[in-house]
């Protein structure tokens, strides 16, 4: 799964490409798709803390895991960003959208569960053939500190002595 960064003239911001990629049908895609989830994230420079990214991998896997698994062929990862919001999308050409009742002795079908606990939303719908199956982070309001550089906005800054009239 190869993927290529485009780099800003200034070399201070790095943009993932693609934003969004395949992932095949197989169990061992899923670790490395989630884990690309986080390393575009991190690229972004969005303010996560180590707990929200654990919960933004965890979210990423089990949603990637059951495309795998029940629209039994590859599927696809987008990830986006807008405004405040993180968004990930995984689509699979299986039409429908089943969610399984949790059964007690059962040792999976809890992964939807996890989503609605740990995301701020999550839904699908029908695309294509098949459908999207996808979930968001918020951004936290305070962004990273420090000079941007034309790259967006500082948030958080303070005046350390008054400014001279």
């Amino acid at each position: 799964m190869g993927w290529s960064l485009i780099v800003s003239p200034l070399r201070t911001a790095r943009f993932p490409v693609p934003l969004d990629w395949g992932v095949p049908l197989d169990g061992a895609a899923v670790p490395p798709a989630r884990r690309l989830v986080v390393s575009i994230v991190r690229s972004w420079g969005v303010a996560l803390s180590g707990d929200s990214l654990q919960e933004l991998e965890l979210c990423a896997s089990e949603v990637i895991a059951n495309a795998l698994e029940h629209g039994e062929a590859r599927c696809t990862v987008t990830v986006r960003r807008a405004r405040d919001r993180l968004r990930v999308e995984v689509s699979d050409p299986r039409p429908t959208f089943d969610r399984p009742a949790a059964v007690p002795e059962a040792t999976g079908g809890r992964g939807l569960l996890l989503v609605d606990a740990l995301a701020h939303a999550w839904g699908w719908h029908p695309a294509g053939t098949g459908k999207v199956v996808w979930f968001e982070f918020l951004e936290p309001p305070e962004g990273p500190t420090g000079p941007t550089h034309g790259w967006g906005r500082a948030y958080g800054l303070r005046l350390l002595r008054p400014a001279a009239a």
